[in-house]
Order: structure tokens, then sequence, then C-alpha cells
């Protein structure tokens, strides 16, 4: 948990490695990543390598109550995957309630040494441009409030439409 501030705010939010948003975690094609995650909050946790193919380490992949138990608080989890068959800019987020509002970061893959991008060579390299967002309230406390009211106020307000690609839906209150 770090004090973070953001548009004029600041509040704790569950961060890694007191970094908001979290470290970037570089690798080449074909190395093994060792990622071993600490949890000291009070949720639980897991992390999820997004686009990362999980081949032969399905056990890796994050989902939680999916592909593995989640981390609890005050306990540890090891990644441990390799990198087959990919290069590029990815990211990691949690992938547990929404701990991901605030729990995420790049993971850029090189190539292999010796081997060339599949494109020219860019003038010049920047940092990963991380897009996240920022919520006013507590995320936890968000879900906790919509799982006891049974999905929040105004439901009465909620449209279902079942239509066709190309035909036009106005759901304005007048119904013009």
């Amino acid at each position: 948990m770090k004090n973070v501030t953001r548009l004029c705010q600041t509040k704790s939010i569950v961060t890694v490695n007191g970094q908001f948003p979290g470290p970037k975690i570089e690798a080449r094609e074909g190395d093994r990543v060792v990622i071993r995650v600490v949890n000291h909050v009070p949720y639980n946790i897991s992390l999820h390598w997004h686009g990362v193919r999980q081949l032969f380490s399905a056990w890796a992949d994050g989902p939680a109550y999916i592909t593995q138990c989640p981390i609890q608080s005050g306990q540890s989890y090891v990644y441990n995957y390799t990198v087959v068959g990919q290069r590029g800019t990815l990211w990691w987020h949690a992938h547990i309630s929404w701990l991901r509002a605030t729990v995420y970061g790049p993971i850029v893959i090189l190539p292999k040494f010796g081997v060339p991008y599949p494109f020219a060579k860019p003038y010049r390299e920047i940092p990963p441009v991380i897009f996240g967002e920022w919520w006013k309230a507590d995320t936890e406390a968000v879900i906790s409030q919509a799982l006891q009211t049974g999905g929040g106020p105004n439901v009465s307000d909620a449209y279902t439409i079942n239509g066709l690609p190309g035909l036009l839906y106005n759901c304005s209150a007048e119904g013009n």
C-alpha cells in the first residue's frame, strides 16, 4: 500500500514495489522469466502476463481461481515461465477483483541477441506508454458495495438490446 496522488487527490492504493504504474519487466525471446511475488496487502492477489503465451506453464498465467489460487495476504508465489516465439511490448496486471486498476505495468520482450526486429530500426526508442484508470473511490470498496446491493443503483435504467449489425438504436429518455 502506498499513498499516491493523481488528479489532485491522494489515496492509499496497492502498488508493486511502491511504484504506480508498476515496474517494467524486460526479457528476451527464449528467456526464462522468474518473478517472486510477496503479498504484503490485506487482499488476495494474482498477476496475469497479458498476451504472453503460456506454453507448458498454464499455472503461471495468473487468472485467480482459474489457472491458479490467489496469493493470500502474507504469502508468496514464484511465477516461472519461458517466453516462446514472441517479441513486443505487452503488459502485466493483477487478475483478481479490481486490483487491476492500480497493479499493472509493461513487459517488454526483445528479440534474441543477433536476431533483428521484423521492421526498420526506429528513429529513437521511448519508454512504454501505459494507459490506466484513476478511481476517486477505493475500488475494493466499490466492488464490495456492488456485491451487497445486487448491482448498484439505477438497475432499472439498464437496457438490453439484441440487434443486428448496422442497425441504429436510440436509447434516449424520449425514445426519439
